[in-house]
Protein backbone atom coordinates (compact mmCIF):
# COMPACT_ATOMS: atom_id res chain seq x y z
CA UNK A 1 0.00 0.00 0.00
CA UNK A 2 1.45 3.09 -0.67
CA UNK A 3 0.82 6.15 1.61
CA UNK A 4 2.19 9.98 1.53
CA UNK A 5 3.73 11.04 4.30
CA UNK A 6 3.19 15.13 4.12
CA UNK A 7 5.40 17.34 5.69
CA UNK A 8 3.55 20.83 7.89
CA UNK A 9 6.65 22.60 8.99
CA UNK A 10 6.24 25.72 11.49
CA UNK A 11 6.56 29.29 10.16
CA UNK A 12 9.85 29.04 9.58
CA UNK A 13 9.66 27.28 6.22
CA UNK A 14 7.17 29.46 4.87
CA UNK A 15 8.99 32.44 5.44
CA UNK A 16 11.83 30.95 3.40
CA UNK A 17 14.39 30.00 6.10
CA UNK A 18 16.09 26.66 4.74
CA UNK A 19 17.37 23.75 7.52
CA UNK A 20 20.38 23.56 9.01
CA UNK A 21 22.96 20.78 7.74
CA UNK A 22 22.93 18.90 10.57
CA UNK A 23 18.96 18.45 10.31
CA UNK A 24 19.82 17.96 6.72
CA UNK A 25 22.23 14.93 7.47
CA UNK A 26 19.45 13.58 9.86
CA UNK A 27 17.14 13.69 6.91
CA UNK A 28 19.40 11.56 4.40
CA UNK A 29 20.06 8.90 6.97
CA UNK A 30 16.38 8.20 7.38
CA UNK A 31 15.93 8.77 3.33
CA UNK A 32 18.52 6.29 2.95
CA UNK A 33 17.05 3.75 5.75
CA UNK A 34 13.57 4.07 3.84
CA UNK A 35 15.29 3.56 0.27
CA UNK A 36 17.29 0.44 1.63
CA UNK A 37 14.21 -0.87 3.51
CA UNK A 38 12.37 -0.99 -0.31
CA UNK A 39 9.71 1.57 0.82
CA UNK A 40 10.65 4.91 -0.48
CA UNK A 41 8.67 5.90 -3.77
CA UNK A 42 9.27 9.44 -3.89
CA UNK A 43 10.47 12.53 -1.85
CA UNK A 44 10.89 16.41 -2.57
CA UNK A 45 10.16 19.51 -0.61
CA UNK A 46 8.60 22.34 -1.60
CA UNK A 47 8.74 26.44 -2.05
CA UNK A 48 7.12 28.41 0.27
CA UNK A 49 3.16 29.38 -0.56
CA UNK A 50 4.85 33.21 -2.15
CA UNK A 51 6.46 31.28 -4.99
CA UNK A 52 2.96 29.27 -5.59
CA UNK A 53 -0.82 30.14 -7.02
CA UNK A 54 -4.02 28.57 -6.17
CA UNK A 55 -6.66 27.92 -8.50
CA UNK A 56 -9.86 27.66 -7.61
CA UNK A 57 -13.15 26.63 -9.34
CA UNK A 58 -16.25 29.11 -9.44
CA UNK A 59 -18.97 27.96 -11.82
CA UNK A 60 -16.31 25.81 -13.68
CA UNK A 61 -14.16 28.92 -14.61
CA UNK A 62 -10.69 28.68 -13.12
CA UNK A 63 -9.55 31.56 -11.07
CA UNK A 64 -5.64 32.02 -9.72
CA UNK A 65 -4.50 33.63 -6.85
CA UNK A 66 -0.95 34.46 -6.33
CA UNK A 67 0.76 33.33 -2.75
CA UNK A 68 1.50 33.89 0.13
CA UNK A 69 -1.56 32.01 1.66
CA UNK A 70 -1.14 33.75 5.02
CA UNK A 71 -4.76 32.83 5.66
CA UNK A 72 -3.89 28.94 5.92
CA UNK A 73 -2.92 27.54 9.50
CA UNK A 74 -0.92 24.66 8.03
CA UNK A 75 1.14 25.09 4.77
CA UNK A 76 2.71 22.06 3.32
CA UNK A 77 6.12 21.89 2.95
CA UNK A 78 7.35 18.13 1.64
CA UNK A 79 6.21 14.69 1.18
CA UNK A 80 7.26 11.37 0.99
CA UNK A 81 5.77 8.54 -1.06
CA UNK A 82 6.12 5.16 0.68
CA UNK A 83 5.13 1.66 0.19
CA UNK A 84 4.80 -0.60 2.99
CA UNK A 85 2.77 -3.15 4.50
CA UNK A 86 -0.16 -1.09 6.56
CA UNK A 87 -0.90 2.52 7.82
CA UNK A 88 0.65 1.56 10.86
CA UNK A 89 3.63 0.48 9.49
CA UNK A 90 3.93 4.13 7.84
CA UNK A 91 2.67 5.67 11.20
CA UNK A 92 5.95 4.01 12.42
CA UNK A 93 7.99 5.15 9.72
CA UNK A 94 6.46 9.05 10.30
CA UNK A 95 7.33 8.31 13.81
CA UNK A 96 11.29 8.14 12.60
CA UNK A 97 11.16 11.29 10.38
CA UNK A 98 14.21 14.01 11.46
CA UNK A 99 12.45 17.34 13.45
CA UNK A 100 13.40 20.18 15.58
CA UNK A 101 10.50 19.35 17.95
CA UNK A 102 8.17 21.69 15.44
CA UNK A 103 5.65 20.93 12.89
CA UNK A 104 3.45 17.97 12.08
CA UNK A 105 3.62 14.95 9.71
CA UNK A 106 0.44 13.32 8.19
CA UNK A 107 -0.03 10.15 6.91
CA UNK A 108 -2.89 9.26 3.89
CA UNK A 109 -3.00 6.10 2.05
CA UNK A 110 -2.46 7.06 -2.18
CA UNK A 111 -5.65 5.61 -3.98
CA UNK A 112 -4.74 2.32 -6.12
CA UNK A 113 -6.55 1.91 -8.66
CA UNK A 114 -8.29 -1.70 -7.63
CA UNK A 115 -10.13 0.82 -4.82
CA UNK A 116 -12.31 2.30 -7.87
CA UNK A 117 -15.32 0.43 -9.24
CA UNK A 118 -14.58 -1.17 -12.61
CA UNK A 119 -16.37 1.12 -14.70
CA UNK A 120 -13.97 4.00 -12.68
CA UNK A 121 -11.07 2.14 -13.69
CA UNK A 122 -11.93 1.82 -17.31
CA UNK A 123 -12.91 5.17 -17.37
CA UNK A 124 -8.85 6.18 -15.88
CA UNK A 125 -7.66 3.43 -18.62
CA UNK A 126 -4.56 5.30 -20.64
CA UNK A 127 -1.33 4.11 -21.81
CA UNK A 128 -0.05 7.54 -22.10
CA UNK A 129 -0.65 8.27 -18.61
CA UNK A 130 0.74 4.50 -16.82
CA UNK A 131 3.65 5.28 -19.08
CA UNK A 132 4.19 8.82 -18.26
CA UNK A 133 4.22 7.66 -14.26
CA UNK A 134 6.11 4.37 -14.32
CA UNK A 135 9.29 5.98 -15.50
Amino acid sequence: MRFMMLVYPDHRAEAGEMPGAELVTEMMRFNEELAKAGALHALDGLHPTSKGARITYPNRVPKVVDGPFTESKEVLGGFWIIDVASKEEAIEWAKKVPNDGTGMIEVRQVYEMNDFPQDVQRAAESDIVREAITK
